[in-house]
């Protein structure tokens, strides 16, 4: 069995952790783009949205993740009987999230649905792959906002489309995979090819970010419904 290295350290993110909402059971954050979500194993990578909020927070835990590079709406439980109730909304699908996009290219349908497995192979780590004989199931939906050209600091222009991404399961890479199998990466995605176009290899940051989050207050039985719009 390969053993899976991980080699990457983070570089530090002077961003602040946003808090949106907080009651005495959960916290609603804007997670900033270039910031962990759970601290690493090497010490280099202590910096995250765990490490800083249970400074303040004591007892709080993480209830799912955002990669490094994304930015946008996270629940954090305050308890351990806040986090069951939530991974349990998690786990049975019943939480909703929308990621706003930049996809690189002009997409031709307006919407449509990714089905393609997705598998974890340690001979690639980081990066993960669509496989349909290993993967797990991976279905993702989109709807293009707006199809636009953008300029470019060297003066070239480089064609893109705002997208809505709607991931109906939780895959690691998921989204960025999904869009790459399209033949149209992420803006600023360096392991799936959103920094291959002329002009685009030194984008500031990975153009995904968590805009909406939907799902049901464990203690007050709330529906709770919050957007935040994307930064870019």
């Amino acid at each position: 069995m390969s053993t899976i290295i991980d080699t990457f350290i983070a570089p530090p993110c002077d961003d602040e952790i946003e808090t949106l909402y907080q009651d005495d059971h959960l916290l609603l954050i804007n997670k900033p783009a270039g910031l962990l979500s759970l601290s690493g194993k090497n010490p280099q990578n202590l910096d995250s949205v765990h490490y800083r909020l249970v400074q303040q927070f004591p007892g709080c835990t993480l209830v799912h993740r955002l990669d490094f590079g994304t930015s946008g709406l996270m629940v954090v439980a305050r308890n351990k009987a806040i986090n069951a109730a939530l991974c349990h909304q998690f786990s049975q699908r019943t939480v909703s999230k929308v990621y706003s996009a930049l996809l690189c290219g002009h997409l031709e349908a307006d919407e449509g649905t990714i089905d393609a497995p997705i598998a974890k192979d340690p001979a690639l780590f980081p990066l993960m792959s669509i496989c349909p004989i290993n993967g797990k199931p991976a279905r993702s939906r989109y709807q293009v906002v707006a199809r636009f050209a953008q300029q470019l600091a060297d003066g070239t222009s480089v064609q893109l489309t705002r997208v809505q991404l709607t991931p109906e399961t939780g895959r690691t890479h998921q989204l960025r995979l999904h869009c790459q199998l399209m033949g149209h990466p992420i803006l600023g995605c360096d392991l799936y090819g959103g920094r291959l176009l002329p002009g685009t290899e030194h984008t500031s940051r990975l153009m995904l970010h968590a805009s909406e989050l939907r799902f049901v207050h464990p203690i007050s039985g709330e529906q709770i419904n919050v957007h935040h719009a994307a930064p870019f």
